[in-house]
C-alpha cells in the first residue's frame, strides 16, 4: 500500500462499536471485493469493500473477516480468514498478509486460511441462532453485477436455511457516519493531497490546455503524495461542459474567457476527499462571472454554518433553497413572480441549482449516513451548491468538506485551500 500504516487500534474501536449493536448469539460476515476482470488475462485495479476494511484494515482480496462475540471460547470472537500465501504468490504478485502481520493490522489475534473458512463456519453455525449478512442498502446504490458478498449470501442461505438473518448495514450506517479522531486525520490528509494538486493547477493553466492535461497534472500530484489516484471519477469542465453534472469526457480544449469547473479529489488509504473549485482560463473572472461566483460562495458559507448537531437534512436543505433563491433573485435570473408561481415540489430555485447541497463523506465519497435522522458530531459532510446558466455558457460550483462539532463552529478540512475569487487570480498571475 502506498498508504502509512493506521493504528490498528481504529478497527478495534470500530469492531466494539458494531458488535455492540449485535443481537445475542449472532455472527456477522464480511467479504472482500472481487479482483474484477476486463478481458483476456486484463482486471481492474484491486478496491478493497469498505466495510471490511472499516472493521479490521484488510485492504487485500479474497479474505473474509468472522465477528461473533458470544462465541464459547474468547478466539473464536473475532475471526480472519485470508488467502494462504506462498513463494509462488510473493514472486508473481508480490507479499500477502501473514498470519502476524494481519495481527498486526487489524488487532485480530485468531487468523486462518482461507481454505478452512467453510469448517470454522460450520462450527459457528452449530453455536448462533442468527447471521448478519452485509447487503448494499445506500440510497445511492445501483449494483448490476454479483459481488463476492452476493455469492457468499446465496451459499450461506441454502446451507444454513433454518438459522434467522439479520442486516449489518443500519449498524453502519450509524456507526460508519460518526467518524472517530483517527478517520479525521486520514480524510484531512486526503484533503491536504488535493491542495496539493490544485495549486499546481493554478501555476499551469491557460488558454489552449486541454482537460485531459490538467487531469494528468492532478493525478501526477497525488500520486507522488502516497495517494493511489482520485477518489471518484474527475471532472474537469471548462465552459458549458460545467452545465453537465456529471460530465467525464474530459476531453476539450480550454478556451480564453471560459471557466474550468474542477471536481477533482485525492483519496488516501481509502479514505476520500471531495473538492471542488471554478478556476479562469485567463486568469481573471469576468464581472458577471465573478458575480455568480461570489454568489454561489455566500451560499455555501451560509450552509456550512447550518452543519450542527441535532440538524435535519432536510430542513437544512430548505433552508439553503431559501439563500438560493435570494442569490438568484440578486443576479437577475429569477423574478418575483417565479418566487411567487413556483411548484413547492420543484421550487424556483431549482432551474439553477438541481442537486442536493451536502452528502456525507468518509470512506466512500457518498458516504454511509442515514439522512433522516438529525445530523451528529464528528459526522462529515460535503457542502457544494452551484448556480447552472447554460444561456450563459458557464457553471459555478463550489465545494468544501466540513467536520460537525458538538460546540462551536463546523470545520472546514479544506480550509487551506484557496476559494476566494481574488486570491485565485492573484495566484494564477503570480
Amino acid at each position: 500500500m502506498k498508504y502509512h500504516p493506521i493504528d490498528r487500534n481504529l478497527f478495534i474501536k470500530n469492531r466494539a462499536k458494531f458488535t455492540a449493536q449485535m443481537k445475542p448469539k449472532s455472527v456477522a460476515i464480511f467479504n472482500s471485493n472481487d479482483i474484477y476482470p476486463v478481458s483476456a488475462d486484463s482486471t481492474l485495479p484491486f478496491a478493497q469493500h469498505r466495510d471490511i476494511f472499516y472493521l479490521s484494515g484488510v485492504d487485500q482480496e479474497e479474505s473474509i473477516l468472522l465477528l461473533f462475540p458470544d462465541a464459547p471460547y474468547e478466539n473464536q470472537r473475532e475471526m480472519l480468514f485470508l488467502k494462504e500465501t506462498s513463494e509462488h504468490i510473493a514472486i508473481w504478485e508480490g507479499e500477502k498478509l501473514t498470519k502476524d502481520r494481519a495481527f498486526e493490522v487489524s488487532g485480530i489475534k485468531t487468523v486462518h486460511w482461507l481454505q478452512d473458512f467453510e469448517k470454522v463456519l460450520f462450527e459457528m453455525m452449530t453455536h448462533s441462532d442468527t447471521i448478519y449478512i452485509n447487503t448494499n442498502e445506500h440510497y445511492r446504490a445501483t449494483v448490476e453485477t454479483e459481488t463476492r458478498e452476493a455469492r457468499f449470501v446465496k451459499w450461506w442461505k441454502d446451507k444454513y436455511p433454518a438459522h434467522a438473518v439479520a442486516k449489518s448495514n443500519p449498524i453502519l450506517q450509524r456507526i460508519r457516519s460518526v467518524k472517530e479522531s483517527e478517520e479525521l486525520n486520514l480524510i484531512q490528509t486526503a484533503c491536504d493531497i488535493t491542495e496539493k494538486g490544485y495549486r499546481r493547477l493554478l501555476s499551469f493553466v491557460k488558454p489552449n490546455v486541454t482537460e485531459y492535461e490538467i487531469e494528468a497534472e492532478f493525478i501526477h500530484e497525488f500520486i507522488r503524495n502516497r495517494s493511489k489516484g482520485f477518489a471518484y471519477t474527475p471532472i474537469i469542465a471548462s465552459g458549458n461542459n460545467a452545465n453537465v453534472l456529471h460530465y467525464i469526457e474530459n476531453n476539450q480544449v480550454c478556451k480564453a474567457g471560459d471557466l474550468i469547473l474542477l471536481d477533482v479529489a485525492a483519496e488516501y488509504a481509502n479514505y476520500s476527499s471531495d473538492m471542488t473549485r471554478m478556476i479562469p482560463v485567463s486568469g481573471k473572472f469576468t464581472d458577471r462571472q465573478k458575480a455568480v461566483y461570489n454568489a454561489v460562495l455566500r451560499v455555501k458559507n451560509e450552509a456550512t454554518k447550518m452543519l450542527t448537531p441535532g440538524t435535519l437534512w432536510k430542513e437544512y436543505q430548505f433552508e439553503v433553497g431559501k439563500i438560493m433563491t435570494s442569490e438568484l433573485l440578486g443576479l437577475g435570473l429569477l423574478d418575483k413572480a417565479d418566487v411567487q408561481n413556483e411548484n413547492p415540489e420543484w421550487p424556483a430555485y431549482k432551474k439553477y441549482f438541481m442537486h442536493g447541497t451536502s452528502h456525507h463523506m468518509g470512506l466512500d465519497t457518498h458516504d454511509y449516513g442515514i439522512l433522516t435522522e438529525p445530523m451528529k458530531a464528528n459526522m462529515v459532510f460535503t457542502v457544494e451548491p452551484g448556480i447552472y446558466i447554460p444561456a450563459e455558457g458557464f457553471g459555478i460550483r463550489l465545494e468544501d468538506n466540513v467536520v460537525v462539532q458538538e460546540n462551536g463552529e463546523p470545520f472546514n478540512l479544506m480550509r487551506n485551500i484557496p476559494i476566494e475569487a481574488d486570491e485565485i487570480e492573484t495566484i494564477m498571475n503570480s
